[in-house]
């Protein structure tokens, strides 16, 4: 499970939670524009923009969970288990395996316009990376600094949806997520008033009243509604250092605790890494579950002409300043 959202101040922090039972060895990866992503349906992408971004780097090839391209164009893919349908092959439309989504869209595109012009000639298809690596079923959320889109391959076909509440979670579809924040209208960050009955002298005994209802578990149903509604009324100051760190504090509100959620015996989801782009810079910041500690990496610190991809392993060891 995982939560990805888009925040916007005087620039647009994008980021996620990656929530699971253990890890792949996530890395930092920044792919220089003339690296060659190998493509299993159509010639090899080369000589596309610079992209920077967190996956898995145990292969031969960058297996982003998440990203930016130095236009500023954010994408994450997240789990969709039960509803992602993915196709054979056709022959009137742009086949891409499911892992080469992230490198193509922030290969090619330069905005949320293109991507979602790019999109509507892609099939998505079911081709896995290697035979022991089963086809990840997801769903995605793309941004740039004017708007939020969300792509799911579904049985009915490939659906392409605005995402005004700037958060993507995983089932059900994103059309149903956005529904179901009709039941959560009534909640507000102001202090709450008796709406209950004008004969009984009911009255708020502590601040915060005015967002009872709002759902505190784990379900991804539930961290949808927690997250729009935090991300909506989350007040930041327009500083890097502010917005950075209101960002996080807008994904911890849906930090997963190892314990709380038993996946098997013995195994527990927790949120793996937390992850926040500066879509301007192009620096990707993360914390891990073990190092709350904020570790950035600047792709323009890199030969942004080269060919080959520079790997930077998370830091999960704890780090603690002491003041005396």
């Amino acid at each position: 499970m995982c939560t990805a959202a888009a925040y916007r101040t005087d620039g647009l922090y994008f980021g996620r939670t990656l929530d699971y039972e253990f890890s792949y060895g996530d890395a930092v990866m920044v792919v220089p524009r003339n690296y060659t992503f190998k493509m299993g349906h159509m010639n090899g992408l080369t000589s596309h923009y610079a992209i920077i971004g967190m996956g898995c780097s145990a292969f031969d090839y960058p297996m982003f969970y998440d990203g930016m391209n130095e236009n500023g164009l954010c994408m994450a893919g997240l789990n969709f288990v039960k509803s992602a349908v993915y196709r054979e092959p056709v022959n009137d439309k742009i086949n891409v395996a499911q892992y080469e989504l992230i490198p193509l869209i922030l290969g090619k595109c330069g905005s949320v316009r293109e991507a979602r012009e790019l999109l509507r000639n892609i099939n998505i298809t079911n081709d896995s990376y290697r035979p022991d690596l089963p086809c990840a079923k997801l769903h995605w959320i793309i941004a740039d600094g004017e708007g939020t889109i969300v792509c799911e391959s579904v049985a009915e076909g490939l659906r392409i949806y605005d995402d005004p509440a700037q958060v993507l979670t995983n089932e059900p579809s994103f059309d149903r997520q956005m529904f179901n924040l009709n039941n959560y209208m009534a909640l507000s960050p102001k202090n709450s008033e008796n709406t209950f009955s004008r004969s009984l002298p009911l009255d708020a005994y502590s601040r915060g009243m005015g967002g009872i209802g709002l759902p505190g578990d784990l379900s991804s149903m539930s961290r949808f509604v927690r997250a729009a509604y935090v991300c909506a009324n989350s007040i930041s100051g327009s500083s890097e250092n502010e917005s950075i760190s209101q960002f996080f504090h807008i994904l911890g509100s849906v930090d997963q605790q190892r314990g709380c959620c038993e996946v098997a015996e013995g195994k527990y989801e927790i949120t793996i890494y937390t992850s926040c782009c500066n879509a301007q810079k192009g620096v990707y910041y993360y914390t891990t579950y073990e190092n709350h500690c904020i570790t950035g990496v600047d792709m323009h610190r890199e030969n942004l002409d080269g060919s080959t991809v520079s790997v930077y392993p998370i830091i999960n060891e704890q780090q603690i300043k002491m003041q005396n």
